[in-house]
């Protein structure tokens, strides 16, 4: 039998239009999507609320938080996912790729000890039906410690990963080009002593060198055998750019010059950029605004990195600023330039014989508020 949805008067926002009317759902797939309103008796009144598509999230550390909510607390494991889970859906995102780190520049850390917890936990959620938005995993491979092809080789094969990434914290290599701000960054953070700071410098740089090459090579070349997308990460220089090209690389995350942003978009990788940046008006670790970026074209996808909630609010930011973005454009920032990117075909725009992905907003004052959360035509929120 049928099961048939159907929501009216709903300002609707499509890959490349707004406008209000009425999407028909059947079976968890998108039937029909008019320009008017239903007659239909049982049709849901949205009241003029906004009507999007959810959101296709591909790098969050979220649920880490949730894992040690304090230095030190281990919590219990499918409770931490369902508490992640639960934020991530109440934020309109219906497809997350929880980005685990396989590794941590700073040693044996809380994330490095809870990662086989959270992937074990993911994977229970995931099968037994749990979760209310769709999981996948995002490996994100730190190239510098001695484990890390041992953790790759742990968890590659598993169903659930569609995404590697390729990452080196290495202080001054990447993600902190200013000194001030690195230093400022670790010792405010971790709660570092200066000479702490310089003794994890000094172990870092020597673990680069010893580590950080052949590492890249072999995870590189296990992602590729597995037809896996790569991703580059904190990419700071053209050089890192070609390096990431003659990985295969087709994402790159969080470019923190505008001279990678600009040589991804030359070389064809789909640029990643922080949703938090975009809220706060500028990045946390001194690199390059978002909003630059986007107000020139250099980036593709939104990604809510640590603040689930800020995707969505970076989309109504975006649209209202006045940088010559429209809200559908905005909008495929955050889903269906992600879900291509990861080769998701069947998702992250409202239109017919997509999956019935859908987030019923309301803009109050400015601010984007979720009211209901659709995946696959059943409602999750």
């Amino acid at each position: 039998m049928s099961v048939e949805l159907i929501l009216t008067n709903a300002r609707i926002v499509t890959a490349e239009a707004e406008f209000d009317g009425t999407v028909v759902v059947r079976d968890g797939l998108i039937a029909e999507v008019a320009d008017r309103r239903s007659r239909v008796a049982d049709a849901v009144d949205l009241e003029g609320d906004y009507l999007v598509p959810g959101l296709v999230e591909l790098h969050t550390d979220n649920m880490e938080k949730h894992f040690s909510p304090r230095p030190g607390v281990k919590w219990p494991s499918l409770s931490a996912v369902m508490a992640h889970d639960t934020q991530i859906a109440a934020a309109g995102i219906t497809t997350v790729f929880d980005s685990l780190s396989l590794g941590d520049v700073r040693g044996d850390t809380d994330r490095v000890k809870n990662r086989a917890r959270m992937v074990e936990a993911i994977c229970a959620v995931s099968e037994r039906r749990m979760a209310r938005a769709e999981h996948r995993l995002h490996l994100r491979c730190e190239v510098t410690p001695d484990d890390a092809i041992e953790a790759v080789d742990r968890w590659i094969d598993l169903p659930l990963v569609g995404l590697v990434s390729i990452n080196d914290h290495t202080p001054g290599q990447r993600q902190f080009l200013d000194p001030a701000k690195l230093k400022q960054y670790y010792m405010g953070k971790f709660a570092m002593t200066e000479p702490q700071f310089e003794e994890f410098q000094t172990r870092a740089h020597e673990l680069h060198a010893k580590n950080a090459a052949k590492h890249r090579c072999e995870i590189v070349s296990r992602a590729q055998a597995r037809g896996l997308p790569l991703a580059s990460h904190d990419d700071a220089t053209r050089e890192h750019v070609q390096e990431a090209v003659q990985n295969g690389m087709t994402i790159a995350e969080f470019p923190t010059t505008r001279e990678a942003a600009e040589a991804s978009r030359e070389a064809g990788l789909a640029v990643l950029v922080g949703a938090p940046n975009l809220v706060l008006g500028g990045s946390h670790s001194g690199n390059i605004a978002a909003i630059d970026l986007l107000r020139d074209g250099q980036a593709d996808i939104l990604s809510s990195d640590y603040v689930p909630a800020s995707l969505m609010e970076s989309i109504f930011k975006l649209s209202a600023a006045e940088v010559g973005i429209s809200l559908p454009q905005a909008m495929r920032l955050a889903s269906l330039n992600p879900a291509r990117a990861v080769g998701l075909g069947d998702r992250g725009e409202i239109a017919p014989r997509r999956r019935a992905d859908l987030v019923r907003v309301r803009a109050i004052e400015g601010a984007p508020v979720v009211r209901a959360v659709w995946r696959a035509g059943e409602r999750v929120v």
